[in-house]
């Protein structure tokens, strides 16, 4: 009811009408409106809208020319490429092909399965044990006293375990590129700046989970790593991402027809499942990846602190998430650390506790350049365009931490 209402109302007043980037909070009594991405350019300046009746068409300025005529389409939708391969000299030649939006086909990029192995071997064998058989113990190790559920993650018998998986698991092989955007031949980071900020405005506006972000960002800089992309497709990327990473960890996930409409329609149904198809193949279906919020999410639970520092904390390590350059060097792991001592610090005016020091094996030395890039994207962060993060931490649940200051200067020497 509320998209026909006000597609109505638009056909009524005779075209569509301008939609603001920041979107309205669940709590408004007003529908909510799109949250529609503002232009990828290299001044990050809003997107210009082609109308005709109530259709809107969202295309990129700079290197794109409307044709004039009665559709107003942007060429960035013809049968130009939007996707093309590219390969380092010191890596194995690509099995990918040079493929555009419209051109993805089954075909492309087939699995050899001579190569892959099945992922299971064993059956289970229902004649023995009844599959109704709950072991009662378990339940009873994941529930307090009090009746809440409690965090597998948190339980101390499986911490160490998990924690040296996921070290093991974040050195090389679900890792984008650092300096993949040096080969972008027509984004920039601004562009992929832009687009971070509204996937926070996406997850805040179907209140996704946190990880869920940290996924979608995971998936684009890998995809972005591996493949060129043309800036009329960079939002359907990172769409496909998002719907990539709420199918993954959420319950109940949007539909895919939500996806489409908090593009303005910039892209069809069929779009955005061909790129979600090819985002899987470029992948090679690796969606289980470590992020830095389930390393910062170890810590917290491994040295407890207060509340307004661990939320401090969530909001500094999300603000790594908009600058490729420097932070996609630095591993999750690290990352998280210096978030930690960011937060720890300007709140409690202590860096990094010797318990989480002997858990993760990091000392204060290593994180300090992480902890410096950190400190000064925190501090730069009031001045920047892209405000979704501020905007969110800013809330009551979050403690307003995003109005918190951190000192000028750390004491690092």
């Amino acid at each position: 009811m509320r998209r026909s209402n006000k597609r109505d109302e638009k056909a009524q007043a005779g075209g569509r009408e301008t939609l603001p980037v920041v979107m309205e909070s669940h709590a408004s009594q007003n529908p909510p409106q799109r949250a529609v991405l503002g232009v990828l350019a290299e001044n990050g300046q809003c997107l210009r809208s082609c109308s005709q009746g109530t259709t809107a068409v969202r295309c990129f300025s700079g290197l794109e020319n409307v044709i004039p005529g009665k559709n107003m389409l942007p060429t960035c939708v013809s049968s130009k490429q939007g996707f093309t391969v590219y390969v380092d000299e010191l890596e194995q030649e690509s099995t990918y092909n040079s493929v555009g939006i419209e051109e993805v086909e089954p075909s492309i990029c087939e699995v050899d399965t001579t190569t892959v192995k099945p992922s299971f071997h064993l059956l289970l064998d229902l004649s023995t044990v009844s599959p109704m058989l709950v072991d009662t113990s378990l339940q009873s190790q994941c529930e307090d006293p009090r009746g809440h559920k409690l965090d597998i993650m948190g339980i101390v018998e499986y911490a160490e375990d998990i924690h040296c998986y996921l070290r093991e698991a974040e050195q090389v092989r679900y890792r984008p590129k650092p300096c993949y955007m040096r080969k972008q031949p027509d984004i920039t980071t601004c562009m992929r700046t832009i687009l971070v900020d509204w996937l926070v405005e996406v997850g805040e506006e179907y209140k996704l989970h946190t990880e869920t972000l940290y996924l979608a960002v995971n998936y684009l800089d890998r995809f972005l790593s591996c493949m060129s992309v043309l800036r009329g497709k960079l939002q359907l990327v990172g769409t496909a991402a998002i719907l990539l990473a709420a199918k993954y960890e959420e319950i109940y996930p949007p539909e895919v027809e939500e996806f489409v409409y908090i593009t303005d329609d910039t892209y069809t149904k069929k779009q955005l499942l061909r790129m979600e198809h090819l985002l899987l193949k470029v992948l090679a279906f690796d969606l289980t990846v470590p992020t830095i919020n389930q390393f910062l999410l170890q810590y917290l639970q491994r040295h407890g602190v207060c509340l307004k520092t661990e939320n401090f904390a969530r909001y500094v390590a999300e603000l790594s998430l908009l600058e490729a350059d420097p932070f996609l060097k630095y591993l999750p792991s690290q990352m998280a650390a210096a978030a930690y001592c960011l937060a720890n610090y300007t709140v409690n005016r202590h860096f990094w506790p010797e318990t989480l020091a002997v858990f993760t094996g990091y000392s204060l030395s290593e994180i300090v350049p992480c902890l410096s890039d950190l400190h000064k994207a925190c501090l730069d962060a009031s001045h920047q365009p892209q405000q979704a993060i501020r905007e969110k931490y800013k809330m009551t649940k979050y403690m307003q931490v995003s109005l918190l200051e951190p000192p000028a200067v750390l004491p690092l020497q």
